[in-house]
C-alpha cells in the first residue's frame, strides 16, 4: 500500500509539474511574440522614420512593460502567499490573454493616430503584471512540487517552458513568413500571433483551475509562522536574501536578454543578416539552449548550485565582449550560429537554477514575494531596458560599449556568487 501511495504521489508531483510549466510557455510565448514580431509591427504603431527610430520606439514600449513588473510581483507575490501558488498562477495568466488579445485588435497609427502607442503602451502594462506575477508563483510552485533530490532538475524546466515559449514565437514568425508576402506580413500578418496567444491563454486558465496546491503553502497556512507576506515584512525581516536576489539577478539576466531578445535584431540590424535568416539563426541556438537547461539543473542537484553560477559569471566576463564584437562582422550563418549558441551556453549556468536558488532562500509564508519582486526590480533596470541601451549605444556609434556594459555588470553579479553560501545545502525548502 505504502509503495502505490508512493507512485500516486510521485504521479501527481509529475503531473503538477508538467501542468504548471504548459501554462508557463504559453505565458513566456504572449511576453516573447512582442520582441519576435516587433521588426513588423514597429511601422504600424510608430510615425515613419528610419528602422532604427521605430525599433527605438518599440524597444521603450518593452522596457514600459518591464516596469511594471515589480508592480505585478508586489501584488501577485503576496496574493500568491496568502492565497496559494494555484491562485496566483491562474490570475497572471488572465491578465497576460487580456493584454495579447487587445494588441491583436488595436488599428495602427495611421488609423487612430497617437491613440496606436498608447493602447499598445496599456497592453504592456497588463503584461508587464502578469509576468511579474508569474516568475515568482511558478518559480515558487515548481521549487515546492519537486522533490529535495530533484529540485534543480524540476525547477529548470520553468526556463525550458520559457525558452520554449519563445521558441514557439519565433516558430510561428517563421511559419508565417513562408507562408505570407512580405506585404501581408507587414500590414496584417503580425496580428496572428498575438491572436494565437490570447486564445492559448484561455486553455492554460482552465488548465491551471485543475492544478493541485503544494504542501509547503497549505503548512504555512495552517501554521502561520512568521509575519503575513508584504513588501515592508519581505525588506525588514529579510533584507538580506532580498538585495542577494537583486544582485545576483542583475548580471543573469543582463546577459540572458542580450544573447536572446537583442541578439535577433542584432543579427539584422548589425550583422546584416535578413530578417528571415536571423530568425532561423536565433530559433536554432535557442532549441539546444532549452534542451540543455534540464541538464545543467540535474547538475547542480549532485555539484550544488554555486559552481554552475559561478561559471557563468567568469565565462561571461571572459568571452561577452568578444563574442559579440565576432559576431558584428560575420556574414557566415554557421558561424553566427555557434556564437549564438555559445553566448547561451554560458548564461545557462545562471538560467537553469536561478529558480530554484532563490525559492531556496525564502521561507514558505513570504516565498512568491521574496522570488518575485527583487527578481522584477533587478529584470526591470538591468533586462528590461537592454534593447534600448543596446540600440542607444548602436545610434551614438558606440555600439561597443553595450559588449562592455553586459561584462561589467556580469562580472558584478560573479561577485555575489563568490559570496553567498551555496543554497542546495542551506536551503528553507527542507524546512517545509
Amino acid at each position: 500500500m505504502l509503495m502505490k501511495n508512493s507512485v500516486a504521489d510521485q504521479k501527481g508531483r509529475l503531473k503538477s509539474i508538467l501542468g504548471g510549466s504548459a501554462g508557463n510557455m504559453v505565458e513566456w510565448y504572449d511576453w516573447y511574440v512582442y520582441s519576435a514580431f516587433t521588426l513588423y509591427f514597429a511601422p504600424i504603431f510608430f510615425p515613419k522614420g528610419d528602422q532604427t527610430a521605430q525599433l527605438l520606439n518599440a524597444a521603450a514600449v518593452f522596457a514600459v512593460g518591464f516596469l511594471m513588473r515589480p508592480i505585478g510581483a508586489w501584488i501577485m507575490g503576496i496574493y500568491a502567499d496568502r492565497r496559494g501558488r494555484k491562485a496566483g498562477l491562474t490570475l497572471s495568466v488572465t491578465l497576460m490573454c487580456t493584454g495579447s488579445l487587445m494588441i491583436a485588435v488595436t488599428p495602427g497609427y495611421d488609423s487612430i493616430g497617437v491613440f496606436a502607442p498608447i493602447v499598445l503602451v496599456l497592453a504592456r502594462l497588463l503584461q508587464g503584471i502578469s509576468v511579474g506575477g508569474e516568475y515568482g508563483a511558478s518559480a515558487t510552485y515548481l521549487s515546492e512540487m519537486a522533490g529535495k533530490s530533484r529540485r534543480g532538475f524540476f525547477s529548470s524546466f520553468q526556463y525550458v517552458t520559457l525558452i520554449s515559449g519563445q521558441l514557439l514565437a519565433l516558430a510561428v514568425l517563421l511559419v508565417l513568413q513562408q507562408v505570407m508576402t512580405e506585404q501581408n506580413l507587414e500590414a496584417w500578418g503580425w496580428r496572428i500571433p498575438f491572436a494565437i496567444g490570447g486564445v492559448l491563454a484561455v486553455i492554460v486558465f482552465y488548465l491551471r483551475r485543475g492544478l493541485a496546491e503544494t504542501e509547503s503553502y497549505k503548512n504555512a497556512n495552517k501554521d502561520a509562522k512568521g509575519p503575513r507576506s508584504s513588501g515592508l515584512a519581505l525588506f525588514t525581516k529579510y533584507p538580506r536574501e532580498a538585495f542577494t536576489v537583486i544582485a545576483l539577478t542583475a548580471g543573469g539576466t543582463l546577459a540572458f536578454y542580450a544573447y536572446t531578445t537583442y541578439l535577433q535584431k542584432f543579427l539584422v540590424n548589425t550583422s546584416g543578416f535578413s530578417r528571415e535568416a536571423a530568425s532561423q539563426i536565433t530559433a536554432a541556438a535557442l532549441f539546444v539552449f532549452m534542451v540543455i537547461q534540464p541538464a545543467a539543473g540535474a547538475l547542480s542537484d549532485r555539484i550544488g548550485r554555486k559552481p554552475l553560477m559561478v561559471g557563468f559569471g567568469v565565462l561571461g566576463v571572459l568571452f561577452t565582449y568578444l563574442i559579440f564584437s565576432t559576431l558584428a562582422g560575420t556574414k557566415d550563418p554557421t558561424t553566427a550560429f555557434a556564437l549564438c549558441l555559445a553566448a547561451l551556453v554560458i548564461v545557462t549556468g545562471y538560467t537553469s537554477i536561478n529558480a530554484v536558488v532563490k525559492a531556496e532562500m525564502f521561507p514558505a509564508h513570504i516565498r512568491a514575494l521574496g522570488v518575485a519582486l527583487p527578481y522584477a526590480i533587478a529584470n526591470t533596470v538591468f533586462g528590461g531596458t537592454a534593447e534600448y541601451v543596446a540600440l542607444w549605444f548602436k545610434q551614438a556609434g558606440m555600439e561597443y560599449g553595450f559588449f562592455w556594459y553586459v561584462t561589467v555588470m556580469v562580472g558584478l553579479s560573479l561577485i555575489v556568487y563568490l559570496r553567498m553560501k551555496d543554497t542546495r545545502q542551506h536551503s528553507l525548502i527542507h524546512e517545509d
